[in-house]
This record gives structure tokens, C-alpha cells and sequence, in this order.
């Protein structure tokens, strides 16, 4: 198999559109739209672009929540084909993936409708380096706990795809999920996606304050990640249905507990998708 890579107060300024630079006129990406200068070539406006609320209330626990769409964002993390595929190097391993592509057919429905309410999408996925120059032992050895060179970077999988490495067919996204033009890609190397990577700055620069949380595993790199958000600052919601988990079941129940408990809240896409439906009058976000 060959490697695939995969509310605004009124104001008698005029300030430009977020999509487009003030002097140029030229289209600029949205991850930066939202935290961006009006710039001439003999001024320079410090003022960010404004957006407007944009609020929804759903259902959820330990409360029911409500949300700006206008500052959000939702993470997938590691919906990739060693984690979900057949092929990949989980289940090349033994473990039984099945259940890491529950969360597909919600996520294929979530997130066309998050898109068009104007939320960032971002794909969070191990992407490691072909020399694993940042990787310390302890990563290392989780996928290869007796050092026989089984893990990261070996062709340990059914498809001869280095493992998780950035580039190759094993670390890109399942083909059952579709990644857009707008949607961001950042590659981690811990079970965090906020160690040693570009996620919290791109964050920052989407001015974003909630994060809606997706992918595999549950109580592993999704719970780590949304733990060091919440330890940042960030309101963290876990869309139960958009998660999964190939650890036995406790696990994900514990993980669950402890979100609503100790980190911020957890939610159902059916709840998100019907306040989303009851949105669409609202403007889009930047």
C-alpha cells in the first residue's frame, strides 16, 4: 500500500471584513482573520475585527450549557488509520478497533453543521518525525514497551505504513471522515496536543474560549488534551457520542465522571446538532 497524505456595538468607523486585509484587499486564511490588523502603508489599526455573539443553550452535564459559536472550536483527536483502521498498527497489535469508529457516523453529521454555523475545525493527530528528535523515552515506550522496534516509525501494521509518522498513511485521517480546505491540521507528539506544538497559539489567534472535544481514545489523548485546556483557561465540553475508546469500558465511565467533576462538561451531538438547527438565523462567525 502507498503512503497517503493524507454583540457588536455599533461604530461610525467602517472596520473591514475579517477575511480580507484592509489595504490589499487580498484573502487572508480564518485562522488569522480573527486577530488580524487594518494595515495602509502609512497606518497601522491595532483594533481586532468584531464579531458578534453568537449563543446557543443545549442540554448537558453537569449543566446545561450555552455556548458563543463565535468563540469555539472543536478538537478531533487522532481519528487516524493506526488508531481506527483494520490495518493500522492497533490492530495489528490485537486490539480490537471496532469500536474506535463509533463516533464516525455522528461526526459526519456534526460536523457539516458546525461548519456552516462558522466553527473552526481542528484535526489533532500524532504526525511524529521520521528521526523522533523530539521524543523522549517514555513516549517511545509506550508503543514499544520491550524495545524491539515495534512502535513509532516501524512498518508494524498490516498496511507497511510507518507508524504514526507525519506524512504516511498510517497517521492521516480515515477516509470516512472528510477534512475541509477551511479546517486546520496540527500534528502532536504526546498525548497532549498542547506539548511541543502549535494548537494553543492557533487557539489564541481563533480567539476561541470554548473547545468542543471529539475523537479516540476517550481517557486517554482526547482526556489529556482537554485536561491541559482546562489547565490553560479554556472551557472544555466532551461530546460524549463524537468520542470513543478501545480501553474497557470503566475507563471511559471514569473519564466521563471526571470531566463533568474536575474539568468542565460533557454533551450529546443530537442536543448540540438541534440548538445548532435553531441557530441558523444568527450571523456567521469571522
Amino acid at each position: 500500500m502507498t503512503s497517503r497524505e493524507a454583540d457588536v456595538s455599533s461604530t461610525s468607523e467602517h472596520i473591514p471584513d475579517a477575511h480580507t486585509d484592509a489595504h490589499s484587499r487580498q484573502p487572508i486564511h480564518p485562522a488569522t482573520a480573527r486577530n488580524s490588523w487594518q494595515l495602509t502603508a502609512h497606518s497601522a489599526d491595532l483594533r481586532r475585527p468584531l464579531v458578534a455573539a453568537r449563543p446557543i443553550s443545549f442540554g448537558a452535564l453537569p449543566q446545561e450549557l450555552t455556548i458563543d459559536l463565535a468563540r469555539t472550536a472543536l478538537i478531533v483527536v487522532d481519528m487516524q488509520n493506526d488508531f481506527c483502521h483494520e490495518d493500522g498498527w492497533l490492530a495489528g497489535i490485537g486490539v480490537d478497533v471496532s469500536g474506535a469508529v463509533a463516533p464516525v457516523d455522528p461526526l459526519q453529521r456534526t460536523l457539516p453543521a458546525l461548519r456552516e454555523a462558522g466553527v473552526p475545525i481542528i484535526w489533532l493527530n500524532w504526525g511524529n518525525r521520521p528521526d523522533q528528535a523530539n521524543l523522549p523515552p517514555n513516549v517511545r515506550h509506550v508503543y514499544d514497551p520491550a524495545g524491539e522496534g515495534v512502535g513509532i516509525g516501524s512498518l508494524n501494521n498490516n498496511a507497511l505504513s510507518p507508524v504514526l509518522q507525519r506524512g504516511s498513511w498510517a497517521a492521516s485521517t480515515i477516509s470516512e471522515l472528510t477534512i475541509a480546505p477551511q479546517d486546520i491540521l496540527v500534528s502532536k507528539y504526546r498525548m497532549s496536543g498542547f506539548i511541543d506544538t502549535p494548537l494553543d497559539s492557533i487557539l489564541r489567534n481563533l480567539r476561541v474560549d470554548t473547545i468542543l472535544f471529539a475523537g479516540v481514545n476517550s481517557d486517554q489523548c482526547v482526556l489529556s488534551t482537554l485536561m491541559d485546556a482546562a489547565n490553560l483557561g479554556y472551557d472544555v465540553v466532551m461530546v460524549e457520542d463524537l468520542c470513543a475508546t478501545t480501553s474497557p469500558d470503566f475507563c471511559a465511565q471514569a473519564t466521563v465522571y471526571n470531566v463533568r467533576q474536575c474539568f468542565g462538561f460533557t454533551a450529546l451531538s443530537p442536543d448540540l446538532l438541534a440548538a445548532l438547527d435553531l441557530s441558523e438565523t444568527l450571523p456567521k462567525a469571522l
